[in-house]
């Protein structure tokens, strides 16, 4: 963050808080859909934020995951639209966002409140059909939720125009940038209506974040609710340091637990192999990336929800956007890459003012790296060497012996060892001998050159 950004955050960063919604000046139908949904009291982000959202104001808010910024922004967002009629093509207030996960999130957030102020809302994401969106946004829309590339695609089709907004919301600005959107994102920017409002939320204000800040927001409010690096209270850390294969009968007794756990890994090809492993051992796994469809992910992310699915395994496409009552477990199977990707991976758990767990799984030669990300991240974990099969293991993640009975009617993972068998993913030897010949084999091997250029970038953010 810039120098005059941090002077505005410390003018005003000191709000005074709401004491309930109905002070704020909300819509009567809005209040009323809040007191359905069981919500009377602001969050800190949101009592700090929705007066300046409702006045108007430019806002630049930093929060936590987890945090409440969705309905900080959309509160506000809907209150100012309300009453007003989108023409075809011509939507009056736009949510960007960096995944589709994210996207269907803060859809599925604004849902009941958007009814209540009789809004329409669009939501414009990738791995769905472009022609379905072209034809809700004809018939009208005020509201749009948005992952950048698709609406620049269908901009370039003529299917939206954005000279109507007069609202325009960046959530997880940080993300876009990370991700590679940050042109996408000032091409839209510059589209909208010059003397709308803006609203920037993140869980970092640096960077390609502090450009754009400077560049589109005029005088913005400043509420930095949460220190960038902060780590929820109600989660407990603990690095397990693995032995060599042994660290995937560990993860496969730990998705077999009782409830349901998140895993991340870092590839799509990891991903898919630890899910094929974990279904031959008896688990409900189904696996989660950006290779997926978005009927396929959105059916995934539903049974997850339910309960249908018991071990979601996910590379960071799950590490924003995700929202899942109750789940208590959170295992980075393979370590996160920097600071911000931990946070966001942790805060999947411990939402609402619940606790969590968060495991991270380490070779010894890993430990190092793993060390000085969680450092960065302000978290001090328990360390633990652990083995299949120990009662420590059990007792920290309810870890267990998965059943051994195939889900999808193939040959059961053969047992020895305390189930120490390691499923052969992962880029190994045999995996890449397996599949779809060199095309497969091109593919890992270019996952894998991508990971390790990223894993690099990282460091030398870290100045390691």
């Amino acid at each position: 963050m810039s120098e005059s950004t941090r002077a505005d955050a410390r003018q005003q960063g000191d709000v005074s808080r709401a004491v309930s919604f109905a002070q704020l000046g909300l819509p009567a139908e809005a209040l009323r859909a809040l007191d359905e949904q069981g919500m009377t009291v602001p969050s800190p982000i949101q009592a700090a934020a929705l007066p300046n959202a409702l006045a108007g104001r430019d806002v630049l808010g930093r929060g936590r995951t987890g945090s409440g910024k969705t309905l900080a922004f959309g509160l506000g967002m809907l209150a100012r639209t309300a009453g007003q009629r989108a023409q075809p093509k011509e939507p009056l207030a736009l949510v960007l966002v960096p995944t589709r996960e994210l996207a269907q999130q803060v859809g599925e957030a604004l849902t009941p409140y958007v009814e209540a102020l009789r809004l329409r809302l669009a939501t414009v994401v990738g791995g769905a059909s472009i022609g379905r969106q072209a034809a809700v946004l004809r018939e009208g829309a005020e509201i749009v939720v948005a992952t950048p590339g698709r609406l620049h695609d269908l901009i370039e089709r003529k299917g939206c125009r954005l000279g109507r907004v007069r609202i325009a919301v960046l959530d997880e600005a940080d993300q876009m940038c990370d991700m590679g959107f940050l042109p996408q994102v000032t091409g839209i920017l510059d589209q909208v209506r010059p003397d709308g409002q803006r609203m920037l939320f993140s869980a970092t204000l640096d960077g390609d974040v502090d450009q754009l800040v400077q560049r589109y927001l005029r005088d913005p409010a400043v509420h930095s609710v949460d220190p960038s690096s902060s780590a929820v209270s109600a989660i407990e850390h603990h690095v397990f340091v693995v032995h060599g294969p042994d660290r995937y009968a560990v993860t496969t007794e730990i998705a077999a637990r009782d409830g349901r756990v998140l895993l991340f890994l870092d590839t799509k090809h990891g991903v898919d192999q630890l899910t094929r492993h974990l279904r031959a051992s008896g688990v409900a796994a189904a696996a989660l990336h950006s290779g997926k469809s978005q009927p396929q992910r959105t059916r995934t992310l539903a049974q997850f929800k339910s309960g249908q699915i018991t071990a979601l395994v996910a590379t960071n496409v799950a590490a924003r956007g995700l929202h899942v009552d109750d789940l208590d477990l959170v295992v980075n199977v393979d370590p996160a890459n920097d600071p911000k990707d931990y946070l966001h991976r942790s805060g999947r758990t411990a939402r609402a003012g619940r606790s969590g767990t968060v495991v991270t799984l380490v070779l010894s030669g890993q430990r190092r790296e793993t060390s000085q990300v969680m450092a960065d991240a302000d978290v001090a974990p328990k360390v633990t060497k652990v083995r299949s099969g120990e009662a420590e293991l059990s007792r920290i993640t309810g870890a267990k012996a998965p059943s051994g009975k195939p889900l999808d009617g193939g040959p059961a993972v053969p047992r020895r060892n305390n189930h120490n068998v390691p499923f052969g993913g992962l880029g190994s030897t045999k995996a890449a001998k397996s599949g779809s010949g060199g095309r497969s084999s091109s593919r890992k091997s270019s996952e894998a050159r991508k990971l390790a250029e990223a894993r690099k970038a990282a460091r030398v953010r870290r100045g390691g």
